[in-house]
Formats: C-alpha cells, sequence, structure tokens
C-alpha cells in the first residue's frame, strides 16, 4: 500500500495528511478525519432525502393520479438548476465552500419541515410541492458544485478518486435504507412523518461540516467580474474535448436516462400492479444496485481502462431500461432495476472522476458547476416530456423510446470525441 506521505499531493485547502491506518485500501478516502465526518453526516441525510423522495412522489401521484403532474414536479424541481448552477460556480471560486455547504443544508432542512407541517394539517396540496421544489431546486444549485468541489479539500487529489466512489457508495448505501424505511412509513404512519425525519437528518450533515478542521483558503483577488469569471469557464470547457464530451454524456443520460425515475410511481402502480412498499423496495433495489457500481469503481479506481468503462456503462444502462419499460413481473424487474442502479453508477461516478482528475483547481467550481448543470438542470425538460409522453403514448412506449435515444446520442459522442473511450 502506498504511504501516507506519498499520498501527500495536496491542492490548495487541502487537509493535513492522512493518518496512519488499517483502513483498506478500496476505503483508503476514510483515513482523512474530515472526509469521516462527511461521510457520516451526509449517509444520515441523504437516507433521509430518500425517505422524502419516495414519500413525495407517492404523495404527489396520489394527490393527482397523472403522470404529468409527476413529471411538472420533476421538471419544478429541477429547472432552477439551469439558471442558477453556473453562477452557483461562480460564488463557490470565490467563497468558503464548508460555510456554503452549512448554509445550503440549513435551507434544506427548513424546507423539509415546511413540507412536513403541510402534510400533517392536511393542507397540502400539488401546487405547494412545486413551489418547495422550486426553492429547493436553487439550493441545491448552490449546494451540488460546492459539494462537489469541497471533496478534494477534504482528501486531496491523491484520494480524490477513491473519495467519489465511496460517496457514490454512501449516496446509494443510504438509497437502499431511504426508500424501504419510506415506503414503510409511508404505508403505516403517512408522509408527514417522512418529510419530518428528513427534516431532522440534515443536523447531522451540518454537525459534521462544523466539526471539521479545515486549512483556511484565500480565495484569489478578482479582477473580473461574475460575467467575465462565466464566461472563462465555458471558454475553458470547450478548449478541452474530453471535458466537454463528459458534460454531453451527462446531459443525454440526464435527459433521456434518468428522468424514468419521475414516472416510476405510475409505473409500479399500472404497468406492475403494486403498491407504495413495492415502490419503496424497487428503489432500494436500484441504490443496492448502484452501491455495488460504485464499490466497484472505488475497488479499481486508479489509472486503468476508465474510458471502456464508461463506455460499457452508458450501453448497458440504456439496455436495461428498454427491457425495464416492458417487464410487467415485479420480481423480474427488481432484478433490471439492480443493473439500471449499477449502471448508471459507473457512468456518473466515471463522468464526475474524469471531469476531477483533469480540471485546473482554479476552475473547480465553476467546471463543477457545468457538470451539474448537465446533471440536474436539464433533468427538467426529461421529466416534463417524459410525463407528457407517458400520459399520451403510454409508459412502456415511453420509456422504450428514452431509452434508444440515450443510446443512439452517447455513441454519437464516443465516436465524435474518440478520446474518450482511452481515457486513463
Amino acid at each position: 500500500m502506498t504511504t501516507d506521505s506519498a499520498r501527500e499531493e495536496r491542492a490548495p485547502g487541502a487537509p493535513a495528511a492522512a493518518r496512519p491506518s488499517r483502513v483498506p485500501d478500496t476505503f483508503r478516502a476514510l483515513r482523512h478525519r474530515n472526509f469521516q465526518l462527511y461521510f457520516g453526516g451526509q449517509l444520515v441525510s441523504v437516507a433521509g432525502t430518500w425517505m422524502q423522495i419516495i414519500a413525495q412522489g407517492w404523495l404527489v401521484y396520489r394527490l393527482s393520479h397523472s403522470e404529468q403532474a409527476l413529471g411538472v414536479v420533476g421538471f419544478a424541481g429541477a429547472i432552477p438548476a439551469l439558471l442558477a448552477s453556473p453562477w452557483g460556480g461562480v460564488l463557490v471560486d470565490r467563497v468558503s465552500k464548508r460555510n456554503l455547504l452549512v448554509v445550503a443544508q440549513a435551507l434544506m432542512m427548513l424546507l423539509a419541515f415546511i413540507q412536513a407541517a403541510l402534510a400533517f394539517t392536511q393542507l397540502i396540496q400539488v401546487w405547494h410541492i412545486v413551489a418547495l421544489a422550486v426553492a429547493l431546486g436553487f439550493v441545491n444549485a448552490l449546494e451540488a458544485p460546492a459539494r462537489q468541489a469541497f471533496t478534494v479539500e477534504m482528501v486531496g487529489r491523491e484520494d480524490l478518486t477513491n473519495a467519489i466512489a465511496l460517496s457514490s457508495i454512501m449516496f446509494n448505501g443510504a438509497r437502499v435504507v431511504g426508500p424501504a424505511l419510506g415506503g414503510l412509513l409511508l404505508a403505516t404512519v403517512g408522509d408527514g412523518w417522512c418529510f419530518f425525519i428528513n427534516g431532522l437528518s440534515f443536523l447531522a450533515v451540518i454537525g459534521g461540516l462544523l466539526a471539521m478542521q479545515v486549512a483556511p483558503v484565500s480565495p484569489p483577488l478578482r479582477i473580473v467580474s461574475p460575467w467575465r469569471e462565466l464566461a472563462q469557464g465555458l471558454h475553458y470547457v470547450l478548449l478541452h474535448p474530453e471535458q466537454f464530451g463528459l458534460l454531453l454524456l451527462s446531459l443525454i443520460y440526464s435527459v433521456f436516462g434518468l428522468s424514468y425515475a419521475t414516472v416510476l410511481p405510475a409505473f409500479v402502480d399500472r404497468v406492475l400492479h403494486a403498491d407504495a412498499a413495492a415502490f419503496g423496495v424497487i428503489n432500494a433495489v436500484t441504490g443496492l444496485g448502484a452501491m455495488c457500481g460504485a464499490l466497484a469503481v472505488a475497488h479499481s479506481g486508479g489509472p486503468g481502462q476508465r474510458g471502456r468503462w464508461l463506455l460499457l456503462g452508458c450501453g448497458v444502462f440504456s439496455l436495461a431500461l428498454a427491457l425495464f419499460a416492458y417487464i410487467p413481473l415485479y420480481w423480474l424487474s427488481l432484478a433490471l432495476a439492480f443493473v439500471l442502479g449499477l449502471s448508471f453508477m459507473v457512468q456518473f461516478t466515471l463522468m464526475n472522476t474524469l471531469l476531477q482528475l483533469h480540471v485546473a483547481d482554479a476552475m473547480r467550481g465553476r467546471v463543477m458547476a457545468l457538470y451539474t448543470l448537465t446533471f440536474f438542470g436539464f433533468l427538467p425538460f426529461g421529466n416534463l416530456a417524459l410525463g407528457t409522453l407517458a400520459e399520451a403514448w403510454g409508459l412502456s412506449l415511453s420509456l422504450a423510446l428514452s431509452a434508444g435515444v440515450a443510446l443512439l446520442l452517447a455513441a454519437a459522442v464516443f465516436v465524435i470525441v474518440p478520446r474518450l473511450r482511452r481515457m486513463p
């Protein structure tokens, strides 16, 4: 195993060297105390977030019985990223990332408590959920690039790939627990408790962030306007074809791949003829698959054939989604949900890793904001389109068409930017 001193390839603001420990190499980023605090806090918080996602999707469908309403809520939650993410990246490069994350988590907690209060008083309506989704979307547009860019300050460059993969494992470990618990609570005590527990869960990540020992970082003196900084970030990406190609892949699978989750409540009800508990189980199995995919990346996350694995992940995800669309058998759909989660996580963990490993530190916030923009900012168009098409043409056909379009566009990107397939 490489020694700790050899790993001390530090970026500006990176923490002190990780203390020697017996942590296996697969989990080496956990040798850093700050990352331990981050990992533990986020595990609790993300589990709560998944509880809310499950409860909210089922609540919207129960109130409206409309796939289009599900698409509208998804659109409302993601459209702020299109407007605010680029500016979020400029802000991330100017201020303390840790402090920005604390403020963002506190705002998310407040929004969860508001939604819980509306649910407990039985006043909640679809338009309330839409409005809260918009507010949460603006907070996410600031939080996501700050969180992505803060990772290198917690672990340094040498352990960055491993930290990204472990973050994905944490996220999807919570995705296994959160939906399963959310489905159970939804069926027994109601959606209001899911929202309330999610609000409480943010205390864990806020406490972890405040307990960190972060080296003070002095942002460089700004002599240009925010507009100029934004333009510099766009220009930087356009001059690097591999990064531009990775952002295009993120955009494609955000719009034509991940949008399937928006209509999943209707799919469970109408195609699988199952209930809220089954909806939670499918999400949990998807999270289990994603956790396995992230674990594979963490174990073999050193330089190698990342480009080839990215190509394989894109193809497998598209084919699995097309099959999932036409499988009316619940147990077989669980197997495909596992494959969807695994291939999705291989894709997006590698996209994130390759972007972060090849970006200049001065541009990190803006490039990761563009990644957030492609990942979340254009997702609402996919959500809205898929919800509308599913209501007009049927769920299975709409899902299969989305999978086919994603596969064709991704193939075009790999042909136009062939170096993507050879990225180490």
